[in-house]
Parts: structure tokens; C-alpha cells; sequence
């Protein structure tokens, strides 16, 4: 299928599931579906550098949090210079930007460094920004920053519903970016560094450069991710971008969903990310870690490769051991190996 059909057909989707939410007639549905699709666009960031390339990325809290500091500081700079409110799409570019030029130098400096190491410096990443924007009083330091939203923006309605809107649009763009990738030679260069980095190397693949794409491209939607947010919440602490959950939902979602294929965050980001609102509302917020890290280790256990793997690996033992109803012994004499 043509990158152009594929993303006609998702925007197609997007319209049916905005209209189906709207019939619904409770905007709760929308402040839980902007939540998941944040995480679908969290997730599928990720995989880009964590499972096309295999590096592992603990630092998604950072970036996510470059995103939503960067509205906050282009909000704070809008009031005092008395510009019109910028619009959401525009300081998205802008968060994406900003993570996007950290993640090229993040990647820089720490992508000589493989496995656990490359792993706990973009973990040290995430501690120092938020450490800055503690100290950085024009963006609220650890007093936090309040943004008032409008109540209402023509023709949509309810301001909640422009953002769900919004962030369904960057899914939607995430994904087809993802499956873009995965089929193009880009993709292809990630897979081998992947599989043997050396080998790679040794057959003179520019190693260095991909990585560095892939640091860029994931950072850059994380950011994007992270522009709108301080809109959604209407008061953002650094508590708020840094915590936990997105760090461990990132790199879960995927994992859980599978790795290799843009289709693995997708399904682990609608499962887990439904999961947790489920349990915030009829629980409590307090039981979504504890969620991720049942399903977490239920999927490692049961299924190493992720859903998507589980369901491949189905498909590929199927014709192989049964014809019709009856097990067929690979060792029986007669069988053609």
C-alpha cells in the first residue's frame, strides 16, 4: 500500500472515531482519548531509535518535557509582549523543534556509548533538564505555571475537543511516518544496526548518521507530543512532564505491542493507555504503574517479541504443524522436512 493511501485511509479513521466521540455526547471521552493517543504518539517516538535502531531510550520524560516547558515559555513571552494567543499546531513545530535539536545533541554525545550505558545517559539527560527547569523561574520553576485556555474555539466547541483533535492529527502523522520509515532504506539502515552494529559498520553503513536521524526524529514527536499539554492540564509542574509514567509507558507500550514493526506501539499504546483510563476512573490513578509492570512482565514471560511477534509467530508455525484438524509430526517417516 502507497504512503498516500495509507495515511487517506488513518485520516479517514481519525474522522470516523472524532464523529463517533462527538456522538457520545460526554467530553470525558475525549480528555481520556487525548491521554491515549499522547501515548500513541509516545510510543511509536520510541520504537523509532529503541526498536528500529535497539537502543533503548529512558529519556522520553525529557523530551516530552522540552515540548511542554516550550509552550509555557512562548506563552509567558506572548502575554508580556501583548501578541495574539499562537495557536496549537504552530507551538507544536516549536516543541518539536527544540526536542528535535536536543535529541541530535543528545545523540552526538552519547551515541558511541551502546547498551546499559546509552541507556543510563539519556536516563542522566532527563535529570538534568529537569533540574534546569526546577531553577528556571520564567517558566514557573517548581512553583508550577498556569496557562488559561479558552473555554470554547469555533467550530469545534469545547477547547478539550481541539485538543483531542489535534493530538489525533499527530498520531495519525506519527504513524505514517513510522510505517514510512520501516519501508524505506532508512528503515533498512536501522534494522542493521539492530541485528550487529559492527557488521554494519564493517559494510560501510554510516552508522553514526542513522543514529543521529533517529535521535532527531523521535525526539522532535516527543516534543510535539508534549506541546499541547500544558493547555490540557491548564497547570503544569515539573512533576507533571518528568514523572514516571511517561518514561515507563514509552518504553512499554512498545514492548508490550512489539518492536519491530509500527504496528507493535499502536496496539500496546490503545491497550494499555484504555487499560489506565479504565483504572483511573473506576480505581484510581495510584494502580497504572502497577498495571504496566503486570503487563509488562506477563508479556516478557509469555511473549518476548510483543503481540505483533505472537501473532507472526502463529501465522508461521500454523501451515507447518497442522493440515486441517490433524498435528503433523515433523519427525514422522515419510514427512519432507
Amino acid at each position: 500500500m502507497r504512503t498516500p493511501v495509507f495515511l487517506l485511509i488513518w485520516l479517514i479513521v481519525a474522522a470516523a472515531v472524532f464523529g463517533g466521540s462527538l456522538a457520545v455526547g460526554n467530553d470525558y471521552v475525549f480528555f481520556a482519548g487525548y491521554v491515549v493517543l499522547q501515548y500513541v504518539v509516545l510510543g511509536t517516538a520510541w520504537n523509532i531509535l529503541g526498536g528500529y535502531c535497539g537502543y533503548v531510550n529512558f529519556g522520553s520524560a525529557a523530551f516530552f518535557a522540552l515540548g511542554a516547558y516550550s509552550t509555557v515559555a512562548i506563552y509567558k513571552f506572548a502575554l508580556d509582549a501583548d501578541f495574539y494567543p499562537i495557536p496549537i499546531p504552530f507551538l507544536m513545530l516549536i516543541g518539536g523543534a527544540v526536542s528535535g535539536a536536543v535529541g541530535f545533541g543528545m545523540g552526538y554525545l552519547t551515541l558511541r556509548l551502546r547498551g546499559a550505558f546509552f541507556a543510563i545517559a539519556t536516563l542522566a539527560l532527563a535529570v538534568v533538564l529537569e533540574t534546569l527547569v526546577v531553577n528556571w523561574d520564567y517558566v514557573g520553576g517548581s512553583r508550577g505555571a498556569y496557562i488559561i485556555r479558552p473555554e470554547e474555539i469555533a467550530p469545534i466547541g469545547n477547547y478539550i475537543r481541539y485538543l483531542f483533535l489535534t493530538m489525533m492529527l499527530l498520531a495519525v502523522a506519527a504513524i505514517t511516518i513510522a510505517r514510512l520509515i520501516e519501508r524505506s532504506r532508512l528503515g533498512y539502515g536501522f534494522a542493521t544496526i539492530r541485528d550487529d552494529e559492527l557488521a554494519a559498520e564493517a559494510s560501510g553503513v554510516p552508522t553514526l548518521r542513522l543514529k543521529l536521524i533517529a535521535t532527531t526524529i523521535s525526539g522532535a514527536l516527543m516534543g510535539m507530543a508534549g506541546a499541547p499539554f500544558p493547555y490540557y492540564i491548564s497547570y503544569l509542574q515539573p512533576s507533571s512532564t518528568f514523572g514516571l509514567d511517561y518514561a515507563v509507558n514509552s518504553i512499554a507500550m512498545p514492548l508490550i505491542g512489539g518492536t519491530t514493526s509500527w504496528v507493535g506501539p499502536l496496539i500496546g499504546a490503545l491497550l494499555l493507555g484504555s487499560l489506565q483510563q479504565i483504572a483511573t476512573v473506576t480505581i484510581s490513578s495510584a494502580v497504572n504503574l502497577l498495571i504496566v509492570g503486570f503487563l509488562l512482565v506477563f508479556f516478557v514471560i509469555a511473549a518476548p517479541n510483543g503481540i505483533v511477534g505472537l501473532f507472526h509467530t502463529y501465522l508461521q508455525r500454523k501451515p507447518e504443524e497442522f493440515v486441517g484438524r490433524r498435528r503433523v509430526d515433523p519427525d514422522a517417516p515419510g514427512t519432507v522436512p
